[in-house]
């Protein structure tokens, strides 16, 4: 074998064109795939930090209903389970919430976890620095503790380890940092730090305490010795029916609440699970175009190399002896291409992870590591072995229709169609790609032509959430004013309001909507309530986004705490409750039980105005029942709107100055214009299609270069015939066309094979798959189009070869 390899390196260095056309090719293939391999293990496959993690599960609750598909539990909820349920040793409990920070640098709003003292325990998690929470940070009566997580630690703080006892304050609270956790994913949220229940009065009010409705907590725990989680699923859905029975107020039909347990990595790893699979599909698809294109290369050079193999076999080579050469050559280009791709993987792999963690927070931390180098020696061998057979070979006698004179090239009918057979399949390969990268640009595109019904451009949105529970309501109030007064006055500002969300970036900040009714409404015997958005805005709201009001008024300085309770209701919320009437002074009265827990009046309300549809959680908007509070009569605001004339952002500065001449600690957060908080949001839609585009206009150029060299073979090989037909009185122009319609039949069967080989791979995978769609009439028509028009140019140069053909050197040359 070594006597082989020392023989291939002198062949191939006699074709260094070829060879680095093989090499590169491969080294595509090979390298997407390797990296493709390492993201997929790094997020799907790899053991997760917590300890004993099989034993470690996750519950959920639903009501899809209501559109809720993680409800989550109340406190109620919590002990109910705890007590009914044996098959589970340990729960640990998560409540996410923000805190505004002040000790640690400038004061910031912080996303932060309120756990029991047994969540750490649960979760199989150790510290890295101090200690973790424990039963004794448990109680109202205990002192406030957090844990920093590392993330935080390292990339906000520098991994100062002077921090541990520090004190800072959230909110009114005060904590001591007692600990930071190792490197773990984080979930259920990305947090930066990590709290005991005393640190956030909301969780030891009777709100919380006493609200079977007030559910905000998500649930974890540890599988007892000797049960598996389909005895803990079924005795949870047991306990779980038991309390729909006992307090059916909490469990409206409706709503269809249900319980479920699954392992933790397969929840964490769920959202990401189709998108990588997916991306995998793809990839491999290219490893299949490349090594069907480097096998067309292969197959060309082995028919040019035909009196050669003949001599040798003539001389008494073994059929095995020949493959075995085929192999050296094979193992030498493959290899090659595997170094090479494993070099281009590695930069691959870092993109992809930030991809990636788009869809999960595995991928945050990802790492190179030495799968790489496996996968990437794993796919070079098998494509040596691959490619080491495709060429066929002469027996010993040499009566095989291999010739030993030195004549021209020849292609006999079985080597012709094993070179159309590769084209066709770089073609279909090329096609699926094409199609799906198509889809997801339409899609994007259709996403980005939505008009949205904001002033996208011109209204710069600014979080400066208020989270001290000192502050009372007219504090609260006195500081909006006073920031929205002295930021009207700047240069260039037109309007400013306050208002609960900013658009599209906090969506689902308040769940799936509350429960209400109004005044005349009648509804059907075992009909909910309807529900509706519940917001909170100031007055010159709908003027500073641009919304207009269709009916009636805004609200003024007079709508304030103590007046008359008022509300403007949406369009549609209009047209629902009110069809063919003027909803105008009707009464609208919130009916949700959990409105008593979160200090929201349930008395009625008077109806002053109606406002176009403002859909602000979906990027596709569509008609929303939403109900508009004065800032100063209900809870809300934590967002700041500013309508300018002119760019915004030159007016950042400004904001942050006043707001905090107004309050030295207030955080002030995530300036940016509707239109680029939007284009954050559509972020995934247009990683999806760029990332699946350079896939298919890497698989496509491949794939052209093939066809271009089955054309430009076939042209070399056929000289000969060209002459003769020349000769016979044939226009060039008719080989010209002649070539130029091989290069688009292949183009078509190939459409054809990859049309066919996509639905059938779509269905496959749709049974185990549900978000796999088909790409619609404009991506499949666009794909074909393209491929064919990319064919077509790919024959121009074969067909001008053969159209120029000397008809005197053409029948000289036999």
């Amino acid at each position: 074998m070594l006597t082989d390899l020392r023989f291939a390196l002198r062949s191939l260095s006699r074709v260094k064109g070829l060879a680095a056309t093989v090499i590169v090719t491969l080294a595509l293939g090979i390298g997407a795939n390797a990296a493709i391999f390492s993201v997929v293990r790094g997020v799907l496959l790899r053991p997760l930090a917590n300890r004993d993690e099989d034993r470690l599960i996750y519950i959920r609750q639903s009501a899809r209903g209501i559109g809720a598909e993680n409800a989550n539990f109340s406190v109620p909820e919590l002990r109910d389970l705890r007590e009914r349920i044996k098959t589970l040793n340990a729960f640990g409990d998560f409540s996410q919430i923000e805190f505004t920070m002040v000790g640690l640098g400038e004061p910031r709003v912080v996303r932060a976890g309120v756990v029991g003292g047994s969540y750490f325990d649960v979760m199989g998690l150790r510290p890295v620095l101090g200690r973790l929470l424990d039963a004794t940070d448990d109680g109202p009566k205990a002192a406030g503790a957090a844990v920093l997580t590392y993330r935080f630690w390292t990339t906000t703080l520098g991994s100062d380890r002077s921090v541990l006892g520090k004190t800072v304050r959230l909110g009114d609270r005060t904590a001591t940092i007692v600990g930071v956790l190792e490197p773990s994913v984080p979930y259920p949220a990305e947090t930066e730090i990590i709290a005991n229940v005393v640190t956030s009065p909301h969780h030891l009010s009777a709100t919380m305490v006493e609200g079977r409705v007030h559910r905000m907590t998500e649930l974890f725990a540890r599988l007892a010795p000797g049960a598996d989680i389909d005895a803990a699923r079924a005795e949870l859905r047991t306990a779980h029916a038991a309390m729909l029975k006992a307090y059916p107020e909490a469990y409206p039909k409706q709503a269809d609440f249900r319980i479920d347990a699954v392992g933790l990595r397969d929840q964490i790893t769920s959202s990401a699970r189709t998108v990588l699979l997916v991306l995998l599909a793809a990839s491999t698809l290219v490893f299949v175009i490349a090594c069907s294109n480097v096998a067309n290369l292969i197959l060309a050079r082995s028919v040019r190399r035909e009196g050669e193999l003949a001599v040798r076999a003539a001389l008494g080579a073994s059929t095995g002896a020949l493959r075995r050469t085929l192999l050296a050559e094979s193992l030498l280009l493959c290899g090659a291409g595997a170094i090479l791709g494993v070099v281009i993987a590695r930069p691959m792999v870092s993109i992809l992870a930030r991809y990636a963690a788009r869809f999960s927070v595995r991928a945050l931390d990802l790492t190179v590591d030495a799968s790489l180098l496996w996968v990437g020696a794993g796919l070079a061998v098998a494509a040596a072995v691959l490619l080491a057979f495709v060429p066929r070979l002469p027996s010993s006698d040499a009566t095989n229709g291999f010739s030993l004179a030195a004549g021209g090239v020849r292609i006999t009918s079985g080597t012709n169609r094993r070179l159309r057979l590769f084209a066709v399949t770089q073609i279909g390969a090329s096609f699926v790609l094409l199609a799906g990268a198509g889809m997801l640009l339409t899609t994007l595109l259709a996403l980005q032509r939505v008009n949205t019904g904001f002033d996208m451009r011109h209204v710069l949105a600014v979080n400066v959430p208020v989270m001290s529970y000192e502050r009372g309501p007219e504090q609260l109030s006195r500081l909006y004013k006073d920031a929205i007064r002295r930021i009207s006055e700047l240069p260039g500002v037109d309007r400013v309001a306050v208002g609960t969300i900013v658009p599209w970036r906090d969506a689902g900040t308040f769940g799936p909507g509350f429960q209400f009714t109004v005044e005349g409404f009648a509804k059907a015997n075992g009909e909910e309530d309807p529900r509706a958005r519940f917001r909170t805005i100031s007055p010159g709201f709908f003027a500073s986004l641009g919304v207009p009001i269709l009916a009636g008024r805004d609200f003024s300085e007079a709508d304030r705490h103590g007046a008359e309770k008022v509300v403007i209701v949406s369009q549609s919320l209009a047209q629902r409750m009110f069809p063919n009437q003027d909803p105008l002074n009707r009464h609208l009265m919130w009916t949700d039980p959990v409105m008593k827990f979160i200090d929201v009046s349930t008395g009625p309300r008077r109806i002053v105005g109606i406002a176009a549809d403002i859909d602000d959680e979906n990027i596709v908007p569509g008609p929303t029942v939403s109900v508009y509070h004065p800032f100063e009569q209900e809870i809300g605001g934590g967002r700041l709107f500013v309508h300018a004339g002119m760019d915004p952002y030159p007016l950042v500065p400004a904001i942050t100055r006043i707001i905090r001449e107004l309050s030295a600690e207030q955080p002030v957060e995530k300036a940016a214009t509707l239109a680029d908080v939007r284009a954050e949001v559509l972020a995934p839609d247009r990683l999806n299609a760029l990332v699946f585009g350079v896939f298919a206009a890497v698989a496509v150029i491949i794939a052209v270069v093939g066809v271009a060299g089955v054309l430009a073979f076939s042209v070399s090989a056929r000289t000969r015939e060209f002459g003769i037909r020349l000769a016979i009185g044939s226009a060039p122009r008719h080989l010209l066309t002649r070539v130029l319609s091989e290069g688009a039949v292949i183009a078509a069967a190939g459409i054809a094979v990859g049309a066919i080989g996509g639905l059938l791979l779509a269905r496959l995978v749709s049974g185990y798959v549900t978000a796999v769609q088909i790409p619609g009439v404009l991506p499949i028509g666009g794909a074909a189009a393209l491929l064919v028009a990319a064919a077509i140019l790919a024959s121009l140069l074969p067909a001008a070869r053969a159209s120029r053909v000397d008809v005197i050197q053409a029948l000289r040359a036999e």
